[in-house]
């Protein structure tokens, strides 16, 4: 007879990146893309950003973290991961919804790279203005 773990799933967002975080009752692995979250991301406030949510409630050595991770970059994917594990928590006890959302975990941050605009260097600059 096999015994059953309990997975919660959890998808998080932040600019281009998506993450689609599990956790599993355990020992406090952290898990991205097969890598661990300290060989994977390559700055500490990655890896702080990223765990924070389980610091928040209390319950980072008592939960095991696997993040399948895509898009942009290291300080996006941190925060997607971050915002996957504030949605899995909520899945799993919905009376830590108040914390996290205290802390500012449930909010998905709506920041994007602002798109270049036709006839212009860029998003806000300007070609430079000659009179004469």
């Amino acid at each position: 007879m096999s015994v059953e773990t309990v997975i919660f799933l959890g998808t998080g967002r932040r600019k281009t990146s998506t993450a689609r975080v599990r956790l599993t009752a355990g020992t406090g692995k952290l898990v991205a893309n097969g890598r661990s979250f300290e060989s994977y991301f390559a700055h500490e406030n990655f890896i702080r950003q990223a765990r924070q949510p389980l610091l928040t409630v209390e319950l980072a050595d008592k939960l095991d973290v696997t993040a399948n991770v895509s898009g942009g970059g290291s300080g996006g994917q941190a925060g997607a991961v971050a915002h996957g594990i504030a949605r899995a928590l909520q899945k799993m006890n919905a009376e830590l919804r108040g914390p996290l959302k205290k802390a500012g975990h449930m909010k998905r941050d709506p920041r994007a790279k602002e798109r270049k605009k036709p006839g212009q260097p860029g998003a806000r600059k300007r070609f430079q203005f000659s009179k004469r």
